[in-house]
């Protein structure tokens, strides 16, 4: 699907129009910002005959190395970040957005619906919402990702908030307590997956901008843009040191929670052990009087199964005694 962006007519606000591109419509020759989801190959080829450009493929796309994904060709800038996609979930996912600067237009190539494509468009069709140049709309953009990324940051921060209030005022007992823990353990695999994302995708987005303002032409430079993305340079960072302390708060909690769990293991173990050494005794005194010597005295004895029962029962009481007076139990 091909969805172009042109700057609306009739208004003396800076404002874009949105229009899905039909099978067989021609680009518009005034498209700002042509907008590729999931694209087919007639679909690339008619934006890389529009715009003299090469549209990269998927597969292209996932690269890692550098040089893949951030390079000049054709006096186009060429550049690829992680941007994060289903944000409204509980475990959001990354996907690889292209961005194609070029003199006359910008091309987004994506294979997902990240909300923060949807606001800026929205944001964008509003009176004011964009300036008419290709670089204005991947101002916005970055503007955007940078925003959300920080929404769902701030998000998680309340959620573990609340985690870490559930896990230190647990009073539960038994098989819920244990449940509420693994619980726990869940939600803070999620959030960690969560803010692993946002920190990968910001670091992205900063590898972008670095790419961005080292390969802007003088001219454009002067337009204000290079001071605008150092801005967003700084804003991603401060979004980094947030994703990592929170990585950091979320590591602390995870440690309390094993902690927690062992502690009520050994409570466990410890009772086991206690009980076994209070029955101790008693075994003794049963076995000595289950051997099956016939030179016994206590054997001919009126009393001696009431002694060998009190016998037990005293042997027993005596370390409990002990264990209390301890304060073990």
């Amino acid at each position: 699907m091909i969805i172009v962006h042109s700057p609306a007519e009739g208004l003396k606000s800076e404002a874009l129009e949105r229009h899905i591109l039909r099978a067989g419509e021609p680009i518009p020759g005034d498209a700002l910002w042509i907008d590729l989801i999931e694209p087919t190959r007639e679909e690339d080829r008619l934006v890389e005959q529009h715009l003299a450009i090469e549209i990269p493929t998927r597969e292209e796309m996932a690269d890692i190395e550098p040089s893949e994904i951030l390079y000049r060709e054709n006096n186009a800038r060429y550049m690829t970040a992680r941007v994060l996609c289903s944000s409204e979930s509980e475990t959001p996912k990354l996907i690889d957005v292209s961005f194609i600067l070029t003199d006359r237009a910008l091309v987004t190539v994506r294979y997902g619906e990240p909300r923060s494509f949807s606001m800026f468009a929205s944001r964008a069709m509003k009176p004011g919402g964009c300036r008419p140049q290709p670089e204005a709309v991947l101002d916005g953009l970055i503007e955007t990702i940078i925003d959300r990324a920080a929404e769902i940051l701030a998000q998680i921060g309340t959620r573990i908030d609340r985690l870490s209030q559930s896990i230190f005022d647990n009073e539960r007992l038994g098989s819920r307590r244990a449940a509420s823990f693994r619980a726990a353990l869940r939600s803070i695999g999620r959030k960690g997956d969560v803010i692993s994302n946002v920190r990968e995708s910001m670091v992205s987005v900063e590898r972008l901008l670095l790419f961005l303002s080292a390969s802007m032409p003088r001219p454009q430079k002067s337009r204000g843009f290079e001071a605008e993305w150092r801005t967003a340079i700084r804003d991603v960072q401060s979004i980094e040191e947030h994703a990592t302390f929170l990585s950091n708060k979320l590591q602390f909690l995870l440690d309390a929670t094993l902690g927690l769990v062992t502690i009520e293991q050994n409570d466990i173990i410890k009772l086991f052990s206690v009980v076994s050494v209070i029955f101790l005794p008693p075994t003794l005194v049963a076995s000595i009087y289950g051997m099956n010597f016939q030179l016994m005295p206590e054997l001919h004895w009126k009393l001696g199964y009431p002694f060998a029962i009190v016998m037990i029962i005293v042997a027993a009481i005596l370390p409990y005694v002990f264990f209390r007076w301890k304060r073990w139990l």
